[in-house]
């Protein structure tokens, strides 16, 4: 007889297939162009901080946000490690400085929180700068959000297990093995050390004014939907009409003659060489 005290756990959903999958995302990406239009036309400033453990699919997930929308608008900040006179400034400028102007989004693929994350855990910075991070955080974003910046986080969260599953599928891929770091590997024996840092991080940087998202990331289809459409409903953006535009008539010929081809060097075919 199972015993009624013990809480049963919630079976994990199935995995997304593919087709609707494609078939959803493609509809979100279609609202995500309508949200840059607005975000252009009306001024805005949108910050998204998208966070996690390594392979826990936040590449892919900026990736799929970003497929359709204008690099001019829509702007990925994924900074290196910080260089001599950035750790002699205050923490938070060089994260400023990559903030959006009107009618701008930046996607930050990690962020200031590497201080309450890798930062932490590896000993990068000393207590009294973790500590004085968790004090500054609340105050910073409150500050972005008064100055009539959308400020959105995500927390993208996977198991153990999963994680593991894909730092051995980059092993295995020359492809992908250079998103395999020596720190992702760290990562694998300070599971704990990391699950710690993230709850302490929460604590005191989960706030009203700009509160965390998790994102179940174990299945990275259900995942990338399910932030882009809760990422598409948090914002009041609306639909921005544009000026039609029709291509005119080509202009008769004025006698231009293109220069002979062997005056100039082209790319060999290579598509030529390619069978079937």
């Amino acid at each position: 007889m199972a015993d009624p005290g013990k809480k049963r756990r919630s079976a994990k959903p199935a995995r997304l297939a593919k087709k609707p999958y494609e078939r959803e995302l493609l509809r979100l990406q279609y609202e995500l162009v309508k949200l840059q239009e607005w975000v252009r036309a009306e001024g805005v400033r949108l910050v998204v901080v998208f966070e996690g453990r390594d392979a826990a699919g936040k590449g892919g997930a900026i990736k799929r946000v970003t497929e359709y929308l204008n690099p001019r608008v829509a702007r990925i900040a994924a900074l290196p490690a910080p260089t001599e006179r950035q750790r002699g400034q205050w923490y938070f400028q060089r994260y400023v400085e990559q903030l959006p102007a009107r009618g701008e989004i930046v996607l930050f693929d990690r962020s200031w929180y590497n201080r309450a994350g890798v930062e932490r855990v590896m000993g990068f910075c000393t207590d009294e700068e973790y500590w004085q991070f968790l004090h500054q955080c609340p105050t910073f974003e409150r500050m972005l959000v008064e100055a009539g910046i959308l400020v959105r986080k995500y927390w993208f969260s996977v198991s153990d297990v999963e994680q593991e599953k894909r730092f051995r599928d980059r092993l295995g891929d020359p492809m992908r093995q250079w998103k395999l770091s020596p720190m992702d590997v760290e990562s694998i024996s300070r599971w704990e050390d990391y699950s710690r840092a993230k709850d302490e991080m929460f604590v005191y940087t989960d706030i009203p004014e700009a509160p965390w998202n998790v994102v179940e990331s174990d299945d990275k289809r259900r995942s990338r939907i399910n932030m882009i459409a809760h990422l598409l409903a948090s914002v009041p953006y609306r639909e921005v009409a544009r000026p039609r535009v029709e291509l005119p008539a080509r202009p008769p010929s004025k006698g231009y003659q293109r220069p002979p081809r062997d005056q100039q060097k082209y790319v060999p075919d290579h598509a030529a060489t390619l069978s079937g």
